[in-house]
């Protein structure tokens, strides 16, 4: 029995190159989509209870009746502070509780009241208080809008496909009968759908996770978009298939508004898309199916695309603001072979003179890839490994995957399954299914004593080995069952009192978030965590990075990086990135080149590689190609100023870092569907060079009046323009609005940590108003203290009348840091000048000052004359 398990685990591997759609449901095999979908527009059964209502200072109540069976469901209504309206449909008496999602939300959202402003037999209207919005409920059938003035900004059921499968009461008989437990599969299905209608919209976004466009497709004809967090091996592109992880929110984006809709729903879930552009007026109709839970969906109104991401992080949270190391190189592979192969790869940095700053170690680093373990013969002395990073500044990720080995002899799991912490099978046993180690068990992540014991785990003394300069990688955790349905785990496992089905789409998001509170707790609650994921649901930003999963290296690859990270950013999940060189399969020079290019221009910049790639090393494809590899990584750490500014950003605000054109330019309909460029920040526009032999790319520029520089060349381009640009190998084009100003540091040194009291050179782009501004910002780039002292520096940076400004931006505690700008006459608070040496190149328009002595933390003027 032992050999055959062998057996068929190493057939399962060698198989595993290309997707197998034979693994996962389209819609018409999974029941409950078949049989939602098999539901038309039409005539609604449901109908609103005007007798019902129930106003109170914080939301409505009414009950809606199913005309066809007579049962009841409760609507509830909020209107949220911040210009948001939240409805939740139930049943009004359930047989027993129907599964609402927890730890998602950061708090319950404040409420404002809501106010009737008529009634009668056919509808109520509510004032949501800003603009002229209204609330419209009518009754028969039951249906929302939402209208602001004479415009329709949204429909709620306006094409009767409101369909909730009520639990059944004879179920429960049957089940009587047959045996002494209840689980939900006697009660009947317990299916949801909802759909919502948008008027004057053509381009909706959002839905991760899909290996597809930017711009979601119609689905009329086609499978729709599915949310099922799932292990998919070598993913097809350009489909709706499920991946590692689903956030259901999704945006609407047309000239005039920018709007959000958020499913707060764990179970898996299919999004239908229709689209109708024949008449005047354009219209997108959204249905969303869930296989169980309730109706719960928070409606983002806008109007700015920056106020749907605030309004989305007042709700879920802000990326969580990442370590300054973690925004630097990170060299990944499956697997360094043992001590010695990290510290010659290391080394290998250094002797081509290529900075990093991370490490990692996949699973063949632990013992019987028993995790939070070393192989004693390959890692044997973990810290001496770790000490030699640190000794040059640098850091190391080991793997910890949420899947236990079942060893009586291994201590995580011996206290696991002391402590009752497994997911259980339907029989009540510990359910174990098949993984990296064998026969595995699945640590049940909904309890939060089994979250709290495993953030415990990382504390220095419990795990062997570790020091402050390891951080975790969390793969595997959709979760990934080998044996499984679907590569995952059973829907009838048991979560507690509830099945697998319902919190699916949330174990992931439980794993990293123990993880990031043990890296957190192991410090004392002083150091930021730096925690990788593969699985995700709204929320997770909070908690880390996340990354494509299993990509290959084909050019298609490189190229769909784009738009999943891009469609991440909307949704909350600022950190992203793809495996450099893709994860199957062996690179060519040139498609290495471009993908080393275009991660560098991505929030995380990583290489990883399949056990069966050949090595891939910055330094192995000859000197000419380890050259444009060390060139471009050395143009990312330049730039960790501003990418860190951009981050603390993004945790301040909800602002993704790496964005669409459309969100800085909402009106420009040319942006709309653009996905092979994007904008880091609103002031660095970045088009890679995607295509396999590509002598020349055409780049969109943004905006009418505005200009836009080549910051390799300096030179000058006017917006609103398809601008071609020829390219060769060592291209990457990249532009710097005219009107910014970009901190960045020039001198590049082996690590970030190394880089930390060197000095900053300002990049002025003047706008045609010879006008710029920008931001900088500074802390000690590990620690809480930016938070729990105020020990940070914020300053804005102005360029005006031919003078630079720096002032402070936001009350901070002064630091013991002393960072002078370098390359920028400083007019001090005392009048008294200070001459600066400085030239000029005619050719270029451009003026460097050199060394002029100020202080980052001090207010400075700076005179041209």
């Amino acid at each position: 029995m032992g050999l055959l398990s062998v057996f068929c685990v190493c057939l399962f591997f060698n198989s595993a190159f290309a997707v197998d759609r034979g693994n996962f449901k389209t819609c018409d095999q999974s029941s409950f989509c078949k049989r939602q979908r098999v539901l038309k527009p039409g005539q609604s059964p449901y109908r609103a209870l005007l007798e019902t209502l129930e106003l109170s200072d914080s939301r409505l109540t009414l009950q809606l009746i199913n005309d066809n069976n007579k049962v009841h469901l409760l609507l509830e209504l909020y209107r949220l502070q911040g210009n948001m309206t939240r409805v939740k449909i139930n049943e009004l008496k359930p047989l027993k509780p129907r599964f609402e999602v927890p730890d998602v939300l950061i708090a319950e959202p404040p409420t404002e009241p809501l106010s009737v402003l008529s009634k009668d037999d056919n509808g109520i209207v509510l004032s949501l208080g800003a603009e002229s919005q209204r609330l419209i409920v009518s009754a028969r059938p039951f249906r929302l809008d939402i209208m602001e003035g004479p415009e329709v900004l949204l429909s709620l059921n306006s094409r009767g496909l409101l369909a909730f499968e009520h639990l059944h009461l004879h179920g429960i008989l049957m089940n009587i009968i047959c045996v002494d437990f209840v689980f939900n599969i006697f009660l009947g299905p317990t299916s949801i759908s909802l759909d919502f209608s948008l008027p004057g919209v053509e381009h909706v976004y959002g839905i991760p996770e899909h290996a597809d466009d930017l711009k979601l497709k119609t689905t009329d004809g086609g499978d729709p978009y599915r949310l099922y967090n799932l292990d998919v091996f070598q993913y097809e592109l350009y489909n709706p298939m499920a991946l590692y992880g689903s956030i259901p929110v999704m945006l609407a984006h047309n000239t005039q508004r920018t709007m959000g809709i958020f499913w707060l729903n764990a179970a898996e879930t299919w999004v239908d898309i229709s689209s109708n552009t024949a008449g005047k007026k354009p219209q997108t109709d959204i249905r969303w199916i869930s296989e169980s839970g309730i109706i719960d969906v928070f409606i983002m109104l806008g109007p700015k695309p920056s106020d749907v991401f605030s309004q989305y992080a007042s709700l879920t949270g802000t990326q969580s603001f990442p370590p300054l190391a973690s925004l630097g190189y990170h060299q990944c592979r499956w697997n360094y072979n043992d001590q010695e192969d990290v510290k010659s790869v290391d080394q290998g940095f250094d002797q081509h003179d290529i900075p990093y700053d991370f490490i990692w170690l996949d699973i063949e680093h632990a013992d019987g890839k028993r995790y939070f373990t070393w192989d004693p013969h390959k890692f044997s002395q973990p810290k001496e490994m770790l000490q030699g990073l640190m000794d040059k500044r640098r850091k190391m990720v080991a793997i910890v995957d949420p899947h236990i080995k079942v060893d009586s002899g291994y201590k995580i799991h011996s206290e696991i399954t002391s402590k009752d912490f497994y997911v259980k099978n339907k029989d009540g046993r510990n359910y174990e299914g098949w993984c990296w180690p064998g026969n595995s068990g699945y640590p049940d992540f909904t309890i939060p004593e089994m979250r709290a014991w495993w953030a415990s785990m990382f504390a220095y003394d419990q795990y062997e080995g570790s020091m402050e300069n390891l951080f975790t990688w969390n793969d595997m955790n959709e979760p990934s069952v080998f044996n499984g349905p679907e590569v995952t785990m059973h829907k009838d496992a048991l979560h507690g009192k509830w099945e697998h089905r319902e919190i699916h789409n949330i174990y992931g998001l439980y794993v990293q978030m123990a993880t990031a509170e043990g890296q957190i707790q192991r410090s004392g609650g002083v150091e930021r965590p730096f925690v990788l994921t593969r699985a995700f649901f709204a929320g997770s930003q909070r908690f880390g990075a996340v990354w494509t999963g299993d990509n290959a290296a084909e050019w298609g690859h490189l190229k769909i990086s784009i738009p999943m990270c891009l469609s991440l950013g909307l949704v909350g999940v600022s950190f992203c990135g793809a495996d450099i060189g893709g994860f199957f399969k062996n690179p060519s020079t040139e498609l290495l080149v471009r993908w080393y290019q275009t991660g560098a221009y991505q929030p995380f910049f990583r290489a990883h590689a399949h056990l069966d790639t050949t090595r891939r090393e910055p330094w192995l494809f000859g000197p000419e190609n380890t050259a444009l590899i060390r060139e471009v990584i050395r143009q990312r750490y330049a730039l960790l100023p501003y990418w860190y500014q951009l981050f603390f950003q993004a945790y301040r605000t909800g602002m993704p870092v790496m964005r669409p054109l459309w969100v800085d330019y909402p009106k420009d309909t040319a942006t709309f569907t653009i996905d092979d460029e994007f904008l880091i920040g609103s002031d660095l526009l970045v088009h890679p060079v995607t295509e396999e032999g590509s002598r020349g790319v055409t780049a969109y520029l943004p905006g009418a009046g505005e200009v836009w520089y080549d910051v390799h060349t300096f030179q000058k381009h006017n917006g609103a323009q398809n601008l071609y640009i020829p390219v060769t190998l060592s291209s990457i084009p990249v532009f710097q609005r005219g009107g910014s100003i970009i901190p960045r540091k020039d001198r590049v040194r082996r690590s970030s940590a190394c880089m930390e009291n060197d000095p900053y050179t300002l990049y002025v782009a003047l706008s045609p108003k010879k006008f710029a501004e920008g931001k900088l910002y500074i802390d000690d780039g590990h620690s809480f203290n930016y938070d729990a002292k105020k020990e940070f520096i914020h300053r804005s940076l102005t360029f005006a009348n031919n003078k630079i400004l720096s002032y402070i931006t936001m009350k901070m505690t002064s630091m013991s840091e002393i960072i002078w700008h370098a390359n920028l006459l400083i007019l001090s608070q005392t009048g008294k000048e200070t001459p600066v040496d400085f030239e000029f190149d005619s050719s270029m328009s451009v003026l460097t000052l050199r060394k002029p002595g100020m202080n980052a933390g001090d207010d400075w003027t700076l005179l041209l004359q």
